[in-house]
């Protein structure tokens, strides 16, 4: 159903309204709606922005209040925006306030004190806003036209090391307190800065420490390789077990102490496999067999590991030409690694040791493949 048409009603001033003002007194036979339109045409009764007089002409009292701001002197109208944009900014509108100064700078007055106002209170616009580059050129303008701004290089201190930029920001600050050497605000930057700067060397001054540390320790780990006349093979699928565990000394800073290996225990006749991730050198093979073989009850009734027992498996380790070699149980790491022949090396910096049920050894070693071997390693 559609909506009954009313007729619109006249404006008519109550006991409390403002009467209409003198330049609608010829709209006293409008209605109340169309009083309000001509009403926001006037600047000062706009609710909102109406460029329009009403009947496709412009609006000529907001265009003569806009004028307005740019009326006088030049160096008058930058100095105009300039206040605004101190009030701005002072309403924390930072973003509104760096519109001003933009506006004050468009202008170009030749008054050099009023544009480097401008310019710094930009940069301190950009400081907040966190526009730290900015800042640092809207810094360096100001200071073109005066370089005794005190606080031109404050904020030029405060935005590089805002950056990170140290050296740029300790710099700016001198500068600044060649100008103002009792200057509270540049004498505490200089002080953060300072601590930074120091914290950042005592790191640094650490790290080289730990580097020169770690190139030690290699150098006399290889000393020890070495001394023991050791063959170590990388291979091309390095156990992830390696990334943590790692070959090295008992006294890292003695080559004649004790041998620590990480190793690879492996059962090929199940495709089983264990890691120790310490193995002294002189540890014998037993030693490790033991070591492996304490397990719960059930791991042995189960029926692939029947034949699993400290008694039972004899261990075998990889030659450096591909073969293979029967491991004495009462041999030490130590002796097996420094025989030159056969040689045994070690993979990836690690021992590498096959258990193997004595009574499947002679089909497990049947089944091995020397050019397979060495293939794996490539």
């Amino acid at each position: 159903m559609s909506k009954e048409y009313k007729k619109p009603q006249k404006y008519v001033p109550g006991p409390n309204d403002l009467a209409l003002p003198p330049q609608l007194s010829e709209f006293h036979n409008k209605s109340a709606d169309e009083v309000l339109d001509e009403l926001n045409r006037m600047p000062f009764f706009m609710t909102q922005l109406d460029e329009s007089d009403g009947a496709g002409g412009n609006n000529v009292e907001l265009e003569a209040l806009k004028a307005m701001a740019y009326e006088g002197e030049p160096h008058e109208i930058a100095e105009n925006f300039k206040n605004q944009g101190n009030d701005l900014y002072k309403a924390k509108r930072y973003k509104d306030a760096r519109e001003m100064y933009d506006k004050g700078l468009e202008v170009m007055c030749e008054d050099k004190k009023i544009n480097e106002s401008l310019y710094a209170n930009r940069a301190m616009c950009e400081l907040e806003l966190k526009n730290y580059r900015t800042c640092v050129g809207n810094c360096q303008m100001a200071l073109g036209i005066n370089p005794m701004n005190v606080k031109c290089y404050f904020r030029m201190g405060k935005a590089f090391f805002a950056l990170d930029k140290l050296k740029d920001a300790h710099e700016a600050v001198q500068f600044g307190l060649k100008v103002d050497p009792e200057n509270k605000s540049l004498n505490n930057l200089l002080e953060t800065i300072t601590k930074r700067e120091n914290d950042r060397k005592a790191y640094q001054e650490k790290r080289m420490r730990e580097e020169q540390r770690k190139k030690d320790l290699d150098t006399f780990l290889s000393d020890a390789i070495l001394l023991r006349n050791i063959k170590n093979i990388p291979t091309k699928q390095k156990s992830e077990f390696l990334d943590s565990a790692k070959a090295k000394l008992e006294d890292p800073m003695d080559f004649e102490s004790q041998m620590i290996y990480p190793t690879i225990i492996m059962y090929p006749t199940t495709n089983e496999f264990d890691f120790i991730a310490e193995t002294g050198e002189l540890s014998t093979i037993q030693d490790i067999l033991d070591m492996v073989m304490q397990r719960p009850p059930e791991w042995f009734e189960m029926p692939e590991h029947k034949n699993f027992s400290a008694k039972k498996l004899l261990a075998y380790m990889e030659t450096e030409s591909g073969g293979l070699i029967k491991a004495g149980k009462k041999l030490t790491i130590h002796d097996i690694l420094k025989k030159d022949s056969p040689k045994v090396p070690l993979f990836d910096n690690a021992l590498k040791i096959y258990f193997v049920p004595k009574s499947e050894s002679e089909e497990w070693i049947s089944k091995w493949d020397k050019a397979e071997a060495i293939k794996r390693r490539a």
